[in-house]
């Protein structure tokens, strides 16, 4: 098979699809890699890296995807990408179709196989191509709040560790997932007051048993969320569904409640957010935002800024699935792995995904059983 890699093209995304390791491991089973030019540079990894594990260095986006069956990216592609795919070509990245219609349209009318790393799922509901980001973004969640804190930033200026003789901060976590679980280590590591907030009495027992009297535990529902955020220096939403939209957890009235120069972080607003008050995707470039005296951070690729790290965590997890794409085709590989299966969100014009189709019930659907079949 023909793998390209382009470069990526969101606002301060450094990450890369492709290591040389990975091409090296693509070369070894027979198959050709291809390269933009220096699309590896921000995460540490030069053209001649890859050239010298086997890759085929090519100037533009266009000659990439051009020249290839399966395109392996890190982000969604953007506007200026959807004309570059052909028909029948495989796209193996995170997509996040739900909150997106037009670039599940562009997807749909390319023809293409789309395969989102957010949806892969093993047979114990374990997202293994999204943990590993989810564990970054849970730990970047806090630094991000600390930082912005700082009266310099807008700010309430309150040192989330607090000091002696001085109490420290608070930070809401709501979700005990893997974002919310690394956020916990390092909220609590920085010697914060912290309260996490699931739906799952067994993942609160869990955090429990880890944590023990270092957090508070609430089960959430709307009344314990307001009481909460009522008290919040920094409230991190985690809450992810599965390749659907996030349910509107924290209302404009809740927000209202938290002291000015309080910190809203929406990990998943990428999949629509649970906080409706941030009502916009922020960039590393512009991370962050004042409205009503709080201060917003809505960055959809918050793994980005550390993209050495990001980049090869990413890659070790998805190397496996991409090699047994390679190696059988889409079809074949989609059908000998249920988890790569669950991962298929677009085949040929139709939605496959349930998530995408409830977002948009009036676009073409089948499942991928039947497009499989």
């Amino acid at each position: 098979m023909r793998i390209g890699c382009p470069t990526e093209i969101k606002s301060q995304e450094c990450r890369v699809g492709v290591t040389p390791a990975m091409t090296h491991a693509f070369a070894g089973a027979g198959h050709e890699v291809f390269i933009q030019a220096g699309a590896g540079v921000a995460s540490g990894f030069s053209d001649e890296a890859y050239a010298s594990a086997g890759a085929t260095i090519l100037a533009t986006a266009k000659e990439v995807f051009d020249a290839s069956d399966m395109i392996i990216k890190v982000k969604e592609p953007l506007e200026s990408e959807y004309e570059l795919f052909h028909k029948d070509q495989i796209l193996f990245t995170y997509l996040h179709l739900a909150p997106d219609r037009k670039q599940t349209e562009a997807l749909l009318k390319a023809g293409v196989i789309g395969i989102a790393y957010e949806t892969v799922q093993l047979a114990n509901g374990a997202l293994p191509l999204l943990s590993c980001m989810s564990e970054i973004a849970g730990r970047m969640a806090v630094q991000v709040g600390a930082h912005l804190l700082e009266a310099t930033c807008g700010g309430s200026g309150i040192l989330l560790g607090g000091v002696s003789g001085v109490k420290c901060g608070h930070v809401v976590i709501i979700g005990g997932g893997v974002v919310g679980t690394s956020a916990v280590k390092i909220a609590v590591g920085m010697g914060a007051r912290v309260t996490v907030l699931d739906n799952s009495a067994a993942r609160l027992l869990y955090l429990t048993d880890i944590f023990g009297s270092r957090i508070q535990t609430l089960m959430s529902n709307s009344y314990n969320i307001a009481e909460a955020v009522k008290e919040a220096d920094v409230v991190i939403s985690s809450v992810l569904v599965p390749g659907g939209k996030t349910p509107k957890l924290v209302t404009d009235d809740m927000v209202h409640t938290m002291k000015p120069g309080s910190v809203l972080i929406d990990v998943a607003i990428d999949q629509g957010g649970a906080i409706p008050f941030i009502d916009r995707i922020t960039t590393h470039a512009d991370p962050y935002f004042i409205k009503d005296g709080y201060v917003c951070y809505s960055v959809a690729n918050m793994p980005g800024a550390v993209p050495h790290t990001s980049t090869l965590a990413l890659t070790n997890v998805t190397l496996p699935y991409a090699l047994k794409i390679a190696n059988l085709g889409a079809e074949e590989a989609l059908k000998a792995d249920p988890a790569l299966k669950a991962g298929l969100n677009v085949y040929k014009g139709f939605i496959t995904y349930d998530g995408v189709k409830e977002a948009f019930p009036d676009l073409p659907f089948k499942s991928a059983d039947e497009v499989l079949a």
